[in-house]
């Protein structure tokens, strides 16, 4: 499993006070104002000294970045967070990072193939695996019937039983 999270990322300075303005991964963009400090692309580490927020994006003030040139540098960059500063959840919540990469199984022994992303929507989140064939398994409890993530699978009903297949 990941050590650390990525809850965002740099696209844009703000004003020319070297704030940046950040498209966020996470569900809460509220997370931002409990987070102490963030790794920025995997090296450096910046302690959050202001949070905003403006329509879909987070404007955040870090430490050392006082003017729009400096901010300009951290465009593109990813910011994480670690693992354990990250709430514990609760019996059958997954992070939906740690299921990417699981192979995904039928109740039949079928595989499916492997997590290649999750697809969150309004009602629920919904499984992408791209290869060897495309298909979008909704995250439902009649669906999806078992994640272990220590042998890394996921079980599923049989796709015939929940999905007309092509």
């Amino acid at each position: 499993m990941n050590e650390f999270f990525t809850v965002g990322q740099i696209v844009n300075t703000h004003g020319i006070k070297g704030e940046v303005k950040v498209i966020p991964y996470t569900e809460d963009v509220n997370n931002f104002k409990r987070y102490g400090q963030l790794r920025i692309d995997g090296k450096e580490w910046k302690k959050i000294q202001g949070v905003k927020f403006q329509k879909d994006r987070v404007i955040l003030k870090l430490e050392g970045i006082d003017d729009m040139n400096t901010a300009e540098l951290y465009k593109q960059k990813y910011l994480e967070v670690p693992r354990a500063e990250e709430p514990e959840l609760e019996e059958g919540e997954y992070y939906a990072v740690d299921l990417v990469g699981c192979m995904v199984k039928d109740t039949n022994g079928k595989e499916l193939g492997k997590v290649f992303d999750i697809i969150s929507t309004k009602n629920n989140d919904v499984c992408w695996i791209k290869e060897p064939k495309q298909l979008l398994i909704p995250v439902l409890n009649d669906i999806v019937l078992d994640i272990d993530l220590d042998n890394e699978t996921i079980t599923i009903a049989p796709v015939g039983d929940w999905q007309d297949e092509d």
